[in-house]
């Protein structure tokens, strides 16, 4: 550099901030491992080496699980909310690489799969500087509805094919507009399946019950069905049990939760509580759930249609 002559610059300064603050905003790193390890799974197939497998099963098995990192990765830059779910089942898929594929793409693809799961899980968002509480809560609104407008063709995957159908944004109950009280200790609920549609996490609020109010996780579907239902109290001496072969919930439903266990596809355990929610704000009209266990404060429904219902009481 000459003496007295300004440094030379980086050319589009411009593009690059916008950039630099649209990757502050999401786990960017962890998706592009993500993608990256998924192109080498999908790639080592491809490739002219004899030693592979590239047929049959583990050629089928390489492909399918390199495009379902590679959306995943995508999903954490374009969902950066959904996270921890999504960052979960990358980290399944990147270890069951390894024996579905070949040895994970010679260990590359697994590595790089596992260090992007694990990037994805453990970022979490910084708030700006002098925001309170309520502009956090707008911007992280804000980034959930500039998502929700990507075109599906972005994730050409049938996951991000449900969601595209209509992503509606987390949220908390509003103030002024609670729902009427529920009981003092909330009955427990168990289902041997549950099977919601449109089924959205739409935040935390209080309901007041006779001990004060309790803070409980709202959940809204357009309608459930369930399995082996049974419902039990446990506010008073005397307890009260309803239960039913099936349950279907239609309309408006609306669940108060203080705590809702189950098992995703029967394969992943979750458990969510109003201080811990392990899933993304919208969850795809063909998942369900088995072997779920509740503490249910309230439910509302606009219809309610019941096979079996039994009632007992001790």
């Amino acid at each position: 550099m000459l003496l007295g002559l300004p440094a030379p610059s980086l050319p589009l300064p411009g593009p690059r901030a916008r950039l630099r603050a649209w990757r502050r905003t999401r786990p960017f790193w962890g998706g592009l491992l993500l993608v990256l390890g998924g192109a080498e799974l999908l790639l080592v197939p491809l490739s002219p080496l004899t030693v592979l497998v590239s047929l049959g099963l583990g050629g089928i098995a390489a492909i399918g699980i390199g495009a379902a990192l590679i959306v995943a990765g995508l999903f954490l830059w374009f969902l950066p909310q959904a996270r921890a779910y999504v960052s979960v089942h990358a980290l399944l898929l990147s270890v069951l690489s390894f024996v579905a594929t070949n040895l994970g793409g010679f260990l590359v693809g697994m590595l790089l799969g596992i260090a992007g799961s694990a990037l994805g899980f453990g970022w979490t968002p910084l708030p700006e500087e002098g925001a309170g509480e309520e502009a956090g809560e707008e911007t992280r609104e804000g980034a959930a509805g500039g998502a929700s407008r990507l075109p599906a063709a972005v994730l050409p995957v049938v996951l991000l094919a449900a969601l595209a159908t209509g992503t509606p944004q987390a949220r908390a109950e509003p103030a002024g507009a609670g729902p009427p009280a529920a009981a003092r200790t909330p009955p427990t609920v168990t289902t041997s399946l549950f099977a919601p549609r449109g089924f959205t996490l739409a935040g935390v609020t209080e309901l007041p019950t006779a001990d004060g109010p309790r803070r409980v996780l709202v959940l809204r579907m357009a309608a459930a069905s369930l399995r082996d239902y049974r419902l039990h109290t446990r506010d008073g001496r005397e307890e009260y049990a309803l239960a039913a072969d099936s349950l279907e919930l239609r309309g408006d439903v609306t669940l108060y939760l203080t705590r809702f266990s189950g098992c995703i596809e029967g394969l992943l355990c979750v458990t969510f509580s109003p201080d811990g929610l392990p899933a993304p704000p919208v969850i795809p009209p063909f998942v369900f759930m088995t072997r779920v266990s509740a503490e249910q404060a309230l439910v509302t429904s606009d219809v309610i249609v019941t096979e079996g219902l039994r009632l007992g009481a001790s």
